[in-house]
C-alpha cells in the first residue's frame, strides 16, 4: 500500500513554500499557495486541503501559528492575520482549486492512513527532539493527540529541518524511519532529515 507520492506531501509541502526567497513566487503567501496548487495533482491538493481542515477543526489559533512558524524557514508574520484565519485561507485555496476540476476521486487507501496507533510513539519522538523549544514540542504534541499522528510526524519533520543547531542521532533516524515505513511514506519523506544525522 503505496502514498500517492514518493516525496513530502499536505501542510509540510505548503510549508516548505516559505523560505527566505518566497516573494518571488507571488506578492502574498496566498498567491504563493494559489500558484503551487494550481500547478499539482488533485491528490496533492486533497492531502493539503485534509491536513489543514484538521488542523482548523482541531486546533486553536495560537498553536496553529506555531506549527506554522516551526515548520517554515520564513513566513509573513502572524500580526494581521491569525494563525486559524491563515489554516482556513489554505483550505478556501484548496477549495477554489478543486472546483475548477471535474470528477476529482477522493483520497484512499493509504492516503487516508491517520496513524492512530502510533500515537504514543509519534508523541514520544518529538518530546525526544530536544533542540525544538518546548513550545514547538508542546504545539505538536498536541496536533497528535487532537489532529493525527501522521500529521504531526510530517510537521515534525519539517520543523526539525529549519530548527537551529540540531542533529539527530541514528538511533533516532532509525526510528524515524520506522514510523515512515509504519505510515506508508515514499523514499523521500524522511530522507528530508537524514543529513542531521549526527557521525558516532
Amino acid at each position: 500500500m503505496q502514498r500517492f507520492t514518493e516525496f513530502e506531501f499536505g501542510v509540510p509541502w505548503v510549508m516548505g513554500f516559505f523560505h527566505q526567497d518566497w516573494i518571488y513566487d507571488g506578492p502574498t503567501a496566498a498567491d504563493v499557495v494559489a500558484k503551487h496548487l494550481g500547478e499539482e495533482s488533485d491528490e496533492e491538493v486533497l492531502a493539503v486541503r485534509r491536513d489543514a481542515q484538521a488542523l482548523l477543526d482541531s486546533l486553536p489559533s495560537e498553536t496553529l501559528e506555531v506549527l506554522w512558524t516551526a515548520g517554515t524557514q520564513y513566513i509573513p508574520s502572524f500580526e494581521r492575520i491569525t494563525g486559524s484565519e491563515w489554516t482556513r485561507t489554505v483550505v478556501d485555496l484548496c477549495a477554489s482549486r478543486l472546483s475548477a476540476t471535474a470528477d476529482v476521486r477522493p483520497l484512499a487507501g493509504a492516503d487516508i492512513e491517520d496513524g492512530v496507533a502510533h500515537r504514543d510513539a509519534v508523541v514520544a519522538e518529538i518530546e525526544q527532539v530536544e533542540f525544538l523549544d518546548a513550545e514547538v514540542r508542546g504545539a505538536l504534541a498536541e496536533c497528535a493527540r487532537r489532529c493525527t499522528p501522521d500529521l504531526a510526524f510530517r510537521v515534525l519533520l519539517r520543523a526539525v529541518v529549519y530548527a537551529a543547531d540540531g542533529s539527530l542521532s541514528p538511533v533516532q533516524y532509525q526510528r524515524m524511519e520506522a514510523l515512515g515505513s509504519a505510515f506508508h511514506y515514499g523514499e523521500f519523506v524522511v530522507k528530508s532529515v537524514e543529513f542531521l544525522v549526527a557521525d558516532d
